[in-house]
Formats: structure tokens, sequence, C-alpha cells
């Protein structure tokens, strides 16, 4: 039985994903971003019962994630050839179903789970997929999310725009939990799972089906875990469990900043359960908007820079050059069902920073690194 590890981005899903992926009989490999980059714009690929379209599809993804190979020593001449042997029908949940029962049989594992932090916005997909999925919902302090945020390579880069993501995680969050089966969703707190790890663990894995298992809490020294630490966004991951992120946002964050979070997602911290002291603080819709530009612009002009994420995004850009060259070639129209490329709809299938500010800065494509790629 599969399941799915989401939430806002920096709520703590790679924790999650490092531990249970030391776990005895759960393969969870690094993040795909296959839902976000390929199921929402699946109908570009024309009809998968065509061999040339279905090899299309499955190279794409599998050539393109952020750890090749999912750190395997998968043949890159014959996986593509491998995987489309396996699929008991053309379709991508053929494709993503092997691909990740293929990690799970190459580690020794009996059963997989995926941890891609923005599958929160795709549950009624993944449901359609696959019925009995069991989604692990992170939940975390929206300040504390925002504070990791803006000191990570990747994500917002001024309170306003943080706090709007987080929110609409939240509201996401809200619509998965309405339309999942009660028995198949759960909700996970950060601030639970470090204060008090293995009740909360044990609470997954009882969630779960599986036996709880001490080695867990050694989560620290997997090979996941150890290759993360590498990372400047991820080094706590190399060390044993702890709360010292929480209430990040009382040392880190302004009062201004902090009332300007409630301001706009006060609603969302209420309903999450944290409470909040300051007095909201609501900005003028120029203002928003302003913020929301300065943030654009700040993302694209640091995907090159150290830490950045130019070779993912630059995959992310090649990609929707190729879904633009078969709409011109006619295999799939505008008129057809699709998030749409604006920069909202790239922003939840992956991008970091729209076309038009990576132009504007003449942002040059890199497709290879001889850094960690995550």
């Amino acid at each position: 039985m599969a399941f799915f590890i989401v939430g806002s981005e920096r709520s703590g899903t790679t924790l999650l994903m490092a531990i249970l992926g030391h776990h005895s009989q759960l393969a969870v490999p690094e993040v795909s971003w296959y839902y976000p980059r390929f199921r929402a714009y699946v109908h570009t690929y024309g009809d998968l019962s065509r061999p040339e379209n279905l090899v299309i599809l499955c190279s794409e993804m599998i050539h393109g994630l952020k750890t090749p190979y999912f750190g395997l020593p998968w043949n890159p001449a014959t996986i593509v050839a491998d995987l489309i042997s396996e699929l008991n029908e053309p379709s991508y949940r053929a494709i993503f179903n092997v691909i990740l029962s293929r990690y799970a049989r190459d580690t020794g594992k009996s059963r997989w789970g995926e941890k891609t932090p923005h599958n929160l916005f795709y549950i009624k997909e993944i449901l359609e997929d696959f019925p009995g999925a069991r989604i692990l919902n992170l939940i975390r302090d929206g300040r504390d999310v925002a504070v990791e945020q803006l000191r990570s390579a990747f994500g917002p880069t001024n309170i306003v725009s943080a706090a709007q993501l987080w929110k609409r995680t939240q509201k996401a969050a809200a619509v998965g939990r309405s339309i999942c089966p009660g028995s198949q969703w759960l909700d996970v707190i950060y601030e639970e799972l470090v204060s008090n790890p293995q009740e909360t663990i044990q609470r997954v894995l009882n969630f779960l089906g599986e036996n709880y298992e001490s080695e867990l809490l050694n989560f620290h020294r997997g090979i996941v875990a150890q290759r993360r630490a590498r990372t400047r966004d991820h080094h706590q991951l190399g060390e044993p469990i702890s709360g010292r992120s929480v209430g990040l946002f009382q040392r880190h964050l302004s009062l201004w900043e902090q009332e300007v979070f409630a301001g706009l997602a006060g609603e969302q911290l209420e309903q999450a359960g944290y409470v909040t002291t300051v007095q909201p603080l609501e900005l003028e819709s120029d203002e928003l908007a302003l913020y929301e530009e300065w943030d654009q612009r700040v993302r694209a002009a640091t995907l090159d820079a150290p830490e950045g994420h130019i070779v993912y995004e630059s995959y992310n850009d090649w990609l929707a050059e190729q879904r633009q060259q078969r709409r011109e070639q006619g295999i799939w129209t505008e008129s057809e069902d699709g998030p749409g490329f604006d920069w909202p709809a790239q922003l939840l299938s992956g991008q970091r920073a729209p076309l038009k500010w990576k132009r504007r800065f003449a942002i040059q494509r890199r497709y290879e690194s001889d850094k960690l790629v995550l």
C-alpha cells in the first residue's frame, strides 16, 4: 500500500522521509516532484498507448530526478526500456508505480512511500491513481516555516510571500483532508514529532500498518540523512532528533514580520492550533503586489548563486519547452485540462522563479553540477 508524505516545504517532510526510510520494510527515496512536474501535464504527452509517447514520458521522469536515479546505480542507457518492460498498462500511474517499486526492490524493502511536499496540491490525482494510498500531512507553525524558508536557497524571499505560500498550503490541506477518507489521512504535528518522537513515530507506523523499530531513532546514520546533512538547508538531519527548531520565529522574525504574518495567515495559524499574541497587520493590495514582485525578482536573480537551484530549475524550464513543442506539433491543445503556465501554477508545479524574470536577468541554464543536487 503506497503512502505519500506531504505538507508545506520546511515543515518536517524531509525529517519524516529520513525516519520512515530507515525502516526495514519501507523504501522512501529522495523527492521526485513527479506529481507536480508530470501528472499535472500528462495530457501534453498525447496518447500514451503510442509507444513513442510513453517512452518520452518515462524518459523525462526517470532522467530528470534531482538526485539522479535516487542515488542507485541504474544504467542510464537501459533504464527506460527496463521500466517500460515492467508496465502493466501505458499510463503515468504505471510508470510512477514501477519506478518506486523498483527503488523498493533494489533497496531490499517490501513497500514504497514518496515525499514531495507539493503533492499536497494533488491529493485528488493521487487518490485517483492509488485509491488506497495513505497520506501523511506535516503541520508546523507557519512562522517557523517562514524562518526556515527565508534562510533557505529555494523558498520565498520575504515574509509576505512566505505567509501567502503557507496559507495556500493550509488551504490545500483542508481540501485534501475533506476529499480523502478519514482512515487514509493522518496529520503529523512537527512539534510533537520532535518533542516526543517515539510516540509520534509509533502513531505514524500504526497508521501505515507497520511495526515500530527502535532503530528508527538512529535515522540520522542512514544514507539519506547523511547525504542531506551535507547540505546547508538540512544539516540537522545528520544529528539525533531535537526540538531546537521549535519557536524559531520568536528569535528571527521582527515584530513587524510577525504582525504581517498574522494579518495574512492568522486564521490558518489559529485553525492549526498555534497562538499569536501580536496585532494582525493588513497591508494594502498595492504593497502586497510589490512584495510579490520583489520575491519573484530575487528568486530569479539568485538561482545561479551559491546554494542556488539552477540545475533543478534548468530542467524544469526544459520540460516546459518540451510541452510547448508538443503543442506546436498538435499533440495537445490549450483547451485541454491542465494547470496552465502562469506563475502560481508554475510555483506549485515545482518552478522556483517566473520565466519572465529569468529572461530579464539573463539567467543561463546549467544541467550539470559538481555539487550535491537534491
